[in-house]
């Protein structure tokens, strides 16, 4: 990492900036962190989360979020990806309306990724964004995505941004860089700071969310309500808060998405101690399956009853030009899926490869037409708390395969992880940590259960430990070169006798050990507050 990269990007003014963040918000994050584990250990006690009660107001009256500005009002196809030169310039020449560019789960968080990424968000906010290679230069079109910025959760700490000795929260850290280079320059270009939020499990962290909006406006002496965000709905216990949420977040908000690989993850997560909620194999859980099709049909009630875009699913699968069949199938898969979200009344769609965005695309239109949006539509079908958490029995639904699937899977995309590269081209699919993090809960809770396999066999730890041995050595010629620490850190979290929250929590400590992994811990601590 050069020192020009540095300076460009952690500006004193920038670093006053993120001070005055922390400064104001984090004790309140600390705060919310240590509501999210209370609520944990009552559901290990049996507790299930439920609609609330004391906000019938809310729910009664007649309210709606704020108008969408005029680059998000059509958004029926948007891509996604990491906050990379190369992606980002594919991305936003691609023809997705948005591109939602990731320094979440899709961006491996060294110090050195995580810089470049705010410098290419700079670059691209000015068009001056740039990759080469090959004695080629790729830029971007006059006519580009609208920019979506996707900032870390609200668990994770950037911890090589210290302030008196104590790392700053990574939510603030992205959104705060990301705001303060580009806000003003946005709105010259007719524009705007947009947002997804991830991983909120709750509206009282919306409103955190809101509060942390407000005061970087008025700090910036922008108006309230120029930045707008839009939230993942990708854990149980905001599935039951959407209403709540978009309350919290209505001068800012601009739509709901279903994270369903997330809200997979949340749903194994939450309810890790219980038999009722095992969960069969991860291949067999779709978007048909009864908890899943509940949560997509209220969460586009919940967002057209208050005129906010209703944002779908991700299509992850990247097109083999080796095998035109195995292509073909998928794109028909795909186009299912989209259809199937469109009927219920979707307003757009997520790919993660160009090559979707026309079948995607084709089935929005089919229903959309000329409209932006279909915020008209409001599937009657009323739903229940207990459709929220109809999880199927998995009874004769867990193979050896099943498992086999987790233990392969977690391994390539952890040791891609710790090697920089947060989205993964693994089996024809683009894989980010959420994949990771399902595959290695499902592990977990088949283990800690003793899951009986539709072959017959109990998941026990030798079972485990002779299928992982065994996949290990399938994995060996391949030469992976973190496989030791992925195998490590994988049983840390299989074989722990408690359920660990976050995979990358523990994925980062050792991601930040090695300068080897792109981590480069040269800054020098100063008195008050200063990058790591």
């Amino acid at each position: 990492m050069s020192d020009q990269l540095k300076a460009e990007i952690i500006t004193p003014d920038a670093a006053a900036f993120l001070i005055s963040l922390h400064e104001k918000f984090d004790n309140l994050r600390s705060n919310l962190l240590i509501q999210r584990k209370i609520h944990a250990e009552r559901f290990a006690q049996g507790h299930q989360p439920d609609f609330l009660n004391h906000t019938s107001e809310i729910k009664n009256t007649d309210w709606k979020v704020a108008d969408a500005p005029h680059d998000l009002r059509d958004r029926r196809v948007e891509i996604t990806g990491p906050a990379e030169p190369k992606m980002m310039i594919n991305a936003m020449n691609s023809g997705a309306k948005v591109f939602m560019a990731d320094i979440e789960d899709s961006l491996s968080p060294s110090w050195n990724n995580v810089l470049l990424a705010q410098k290419a968000l700079k670059d691209a906010v000015r068009r001056t964004l740039e990759f080469k290679t090959d004695g080629k230069t790729y830029s971007l079109n006059e006519k580009t995505a609208t920019l979506v910025v996707r900032p870390r959760g609200l668990h994770l700490s950037e911890k090589n941004f210290l302030i008196r000795g104590q790392p700053i929260s990574a939510s603030l850290f992205d959104f705060g860089l990301y705001f303060f280079h580009n806000a003003h320059e946005l709105i010259n270009r007719n524009s705007g700071p947009y947002f997804y939020l991830a991983k909120l499990e709750n509206h009282e962290e919306a409103a955190w969310w809101n509060d942390v909006f407000n005061f970087a406006q008025d700090a910036l002496k922008i108006p309230r309500g120029t930045i707008r965000a839009t939230v993942l709905i990708e854990t149980i216990t905001a599935a039951f808060e959407m209403e709540e949420i978009l309350y919290a977040l209505k001068d800012h908000a601009s739509g709901l998405n279903a994270g369903r690989w997330d809200y997979i993850f949340s749903m194994i997560k939450k309810f890790h101690a219980h038999d009722k909620f095992i969960t069969p194999d991860r291949s067999l859980i779709t978007m048909n399956t009864p908890f899943m099709d509940a949560y997509c049909h209220l969460l586009v009630q919940t967002c057209h009853r208050r005129q906010a875009h209703a944002i779908g699913g991700m299509a992850a699968f990247i097109p083999n030009r080796r095998d035109p069949q195995l292509t073909e199938n998928a794109f028909r898969k795909v186009a299912e899926d989209k259809k199937r979200e469109a009927r219920i009344g979707f307003d757009g769609t997520w790919v993660a490869h160009p090559d979707l965005i026309p079948v995607a695309e084709e089935e929005l239109t089919r229903v959309l037409k000329n409209d932006p949006h279909q915020m008209h539509a409001i599937p009657p079908l009323m739903i229940e708390r207990d459709q929220l958490l109809n999880i199927p029995p998995a009874k004769n639904q867990i193979t050896e395969e099943g498992v086999r699937s987790n233990i392969r899977i977690s391994l390539l995309y952890i040791d891609r992880w710790l090697m920089g590269t947060g989205a993964a081209a693994l089996f024809n699919m683009m894989e980010d940590l959420a994949t990771a993090e399902i595959s290695r809960s499902q592990l977990w809770q088949w283990l800690h259960h003793q899951v009986e396999l539709s072959n017959g066999c109990r998941l026990t730890k030798e079972t485990y430990k002779e299928l992982l041995d065994d996949e290990v050595m399938k994995l060996i010629p391949l030469n992976l070169p973190c496989l030791d620490e992925a195998i490590e850190l994988l049983d840390s979290l299989v074989l722990a006798p408690e359920f660990h929250e976050f995979m990358s929590i523990s994925a980062y400590e050792i991601l930040n050990q090695t300068n080897v992994k792109g981590v480069i811990n040269d800054f020098k601590q100063g008195p008050s507050a200063s990058p790591a």
